[in-house]
């Protein structure tokens, strides 16, 4: 499955590969970073170990569901600065718009600008029915963003243990809303 790359005025959209090993290292093992994820794993991954990880997700979510994460690089400076896109989460049969970068990159609205381009993807591109956001109630940034790109709070629940919002955005709505 060949995944698309997107350009947005600060940002390369482009798929995972093994050669951003060390950026995924840290968006998914920096304490700051993992914070309102529930979770990280050990910062004392060898390569060949966080590599086994990205083939799994999201390298391996490309081949299973035809689509998955796409790194985010900043154009400034041509580094890998964080994920943005879409993931299939199997346990609740839906598709999330998920994002994270480093908290450098916070406050600057790249995670606005990173899921504009996902959600044409998802809806124009691969015509899903729609999409959620999960985010933690203490996490305000990130319930401000999936509110900007319009998706609509539903309930508080509770994802793998942890009390989360729970958003939503229908193709429908989507679709009306352009």
């Amino acid at each position: 499955m060949t995944m698309p790359t997107y350009e947005t005025e600060q940002l390369i959209l482009r798929p995972f590969t093994t050669d951003d090993v060390r950026p995924f290292l840290r968006m998914i093992s920096e304490p700051e970073v993992v914070k309102y994820t529930g979770g990280g794993v050990s910062t004392n991954l060898s390569d060949e170990e966080t590599i086994e990880l990205m083939n799994k997700a999201p390298i391996g979510d490309y081949e299973a569901y035809g689509y998955g994460r796409h790194a985010i690089v900043y154009k400034e400076n041509n580094e890998v600065i964080g994920f943005t896109g879409l993931k299939y989460l199997d346990e609740l049969k839906e598709t999330d718009l998920g994002y994270r970068m480093f908290p450098e990159y916070w406050g600057k609205g790249l995670a606005t600008e990173s899921c504009w381009p996902m959600l044409e993807y998802a809806f124009d591109d691969l015509k899903l029915p729609a999409l959620i956001g999960i985010a933690m109630p203490e996490n305000h940034a990130s319930c401000h963003v999936l509110e900007k790109v319009g998706m609509t709070f539903i309930e508080d629940q509770l994802y793998e243990e942890i009390l989360v919002k729970y958003y939503r955005l229908t193709r429908e709505e989507y679709l009306t809303s352009k």
